[in-house]
């Protein structure tokens, strides 16, 4: 019989196989990866040259030289941040997103007051 902080470690090793982000990871980003990841997530899908176009929109302060860009492109590629289909300036980048585990709760609410009109 296996503790309950055995079925909890074995969840946390579950969920990071599976990949992705949530919104909650962001924090951990430096903040030239959290900005292409907020321009990613307002968009989903990109190609390379829409995503120099939202670079060169941003204020002044905030622009990534093409340098920063690519190299911020390969690490959150890396990290499996984003995914890319194709290479070069032909390259399209979508937002791995970790899928959301269903809830269990409606069928059991369900469940309960099926088994309450039984009886």
């Amino acid at each position: 019989m296996t503790g309950i902080f055995d079925r909890l470690q074995t969840k946390i090793e579950d969920k990071n196989k599976q990949g992705g982000i949530t919104a909650l990871d962001l924090v951990d980003l430096s903040p030239s990866l959290r900005k292409i990841m907020r321009l990613m997530l307002r968009q989903i899908r990109m190609d390379y040259p829409q995503l120099c176009a939202a670079v060169d929109s941003l204020p002044e302060p905030e622009r990534l030289s093409r340098a920063d860009l690519d190299r911020s492109l390969e690490t959150l590629t890396a990290q499996a941040w984003l995914t890319r289909l194709g290479e070069g300036a032909r390259a399209v980048y979508k937002v791995n997103l970790r899928a959301k585990s269903g809830s269990s709760l409606a069928s059991g609410i369900w469940a309960s007051l099926d088994e309450k009109l039984k009886k």
